[in-house]
């Protein structure tokens, strides 16, 4: 028996890192899967590897190795009437939607006033348009299903604690904070909770591959800004922000909303 048993879990970015870890927890504790990813190059300003088609076609196989149902498409969360087909597709093959995880997310670099507008909008557009059309196509179903439920947003420390040189990543993050506090404060009478997650540093390819944050974090006067209280633990490992996020999907967290859940070995607080 798994705490997830019969329900269903929409989930953003699944083709590898975060998002494939959370499907393959969800998946072994009972849960079916809805999953999407671009799987593909989204933009050329970024410095670390796209996930790819074999990406998400591993997930899919990872997921019904486990001994899970998932449905997963390649497609893009900055097109709404995508995500509306999948999730009324996800709905119709397993019945019903109880847990939104916003996990698809871009990062690039730059200073405010060097970024191309590429660099500034593309992130946004994928951040922070990206999970509202993300609520937008998955909440109906919810509310269709009146069982209550679960939305997990992804956010960032640089949602707490804005980042020299993300400027565009720091933005998106903390208008992720004011959406979900919005939708807090919407659906709670409908007893679907709405909370955030603050990761770090995460081993995954676009948190430890990514050449140009390299270079950055080398650079002496952005250093002071990117410490934590943890320097033995640089790194949260996939596990650590799954274990946050089934949590927070839980009945073991039914007096939760509105939360901004740190991950981040102290960072937003040095």
């Amino acid at each position: 028996m798994g705490q997830f048993d019969g329900k269903v879990v929409y989930i953003t970015g699944i083709a590898r890192g975060q998002g494939r870890n959370h499907a393959l927890r969800f998946a072994r504790e009972g849960a079916a899967i809805i999953g999407m990813d671009i799987a593909a190059s989204v933009a050329d300003h970024t410095t670390y590897p796209a996930a790819t088609a074999d990406d998400l076609a591993e997930t899919i196989r990872l997921v019904e190795e486990a001994g899970g149902k998932i449905l997963a498409r390649q497609g893009d969360t900055r097109d709404l009437a995508f995500q509306q087909q999948l999730v009324a597709d996800g709905v119709e093959q397993f019945g019903r939607l109880d847990v939104v995880v916003a996990n698809a997310g871009l990062l690039t670099w730059g200073k405010v006033w060097e970024l191309t507008e590429e660099q500034f909008t593309d992130v946004v557009d994928v951040n922070l348009v990206g999970t509202w059309k993300t609520l937008r196509a998955a909440i109906p179903a919810m509310l269709e299903a009146g069982n209550g439920g679960s939305i997990v947003v992804i956010s960032s420390s640089a949602g707490l604690k804005a980042m020299p040189l993300q400027a565009s990543y720091s933005a998106s993050k903390f208008g992720l904070r004011g959406l979900t506090q919005s939708a807090a404060k919407e659906l709670g009478h409908y007893r679907i909770r709405v909370n955030s997650v603050h990761p770090y540093a995460v081993d995954t390819p676009m948190g430890v591959g990514d050449t140009e944050a390299h270079r950055i974090f080398g650079i002496p006067w952005v250093g002071p800004h990117l410490t934590s209280m943890m320097n033995h633990h640089p790194v949260a490992s996939l596990d650590e922000i799954s274990d946050a996020v089934l949590y927070l999907a839980s009945d073991g967290a039914k007096a939760v909303t509105g939360a901004e859940f740190q991950i981040d070995m102290g960072a937003t607080k040095v």
